[in-house]
């Protein structure tokens, strides 16, 4: 049975990100709203809200993983951490995050190929925050949210490539 309460989200944000025109992560802000957060990653500083939850709930990180279930297949999940930045900066999150390292795992079933082309050096079926955040939603049976977001998503991108 599908999860009825939208899940929360954390957007562990690299702070290069915040700059960056080509960031998705606003959309889901915009879109989900008080179901969404950035928390600005600091190595040497994790957030204290964040660590909190993380102790108290059902926290998972988006992250894929030999150990990483299916998020449909996990219907007590109801807060998700993901990583938002380049591949790169992602993985420099994760490996400087002893806290995530604790956290189980979620992956997602990309049910198309990314339409986001506005960097270069993208991972082969990688996909950009936002649709993972939308493949999220539709995992968890939010499809007109996940639907919303991704009208958002073309949109946007419609006007970054013009």
């Amino acid at each position: 049975m599908k999860n009825s309460k939208l899940p929360h989200i954390f957007l562990l944000t690299h702070q290069r990100e915040l700059k960056k025109k080509s960031n998705t992560g606003r959309l889901v802000i915009n879109t989900l709203e008080h179901h969404a957060e950035i928390i600005v990653w600091e190595r040497t500083q994790p957030n204290a809200e964040l660590l909190q939850t993380i102790s108290e709930d059902n926290v998972a990180l988006l992250y894929p993983s030999k150990s990483s279930v299916l998020v449909a297949d996990a219907p007590s999940i109801n807060h998700y951490i993901v990583l938002d930045g380049t591949w790169q900066e992602a993985q420099k999150i994760y490996n400087k995050s002893p806290y995530l390292k604790n956290l189980p795992t979620v992956r997602i079933e990309a049910s198309q190929k990314s339409v986001y082309t506005l960097r270069r050096n993208q991972k082969e079926n990688g996909l950009c925050t936002a649709e993972c955040v939308i493949e999220t939603l539709r995992a968890r049976g939010h499809e007109q949210t996940a639907n919303d977001l991704q009208s958002n998503l073309v949109k946007f991108l419609s006007k970054e490539t013009n």
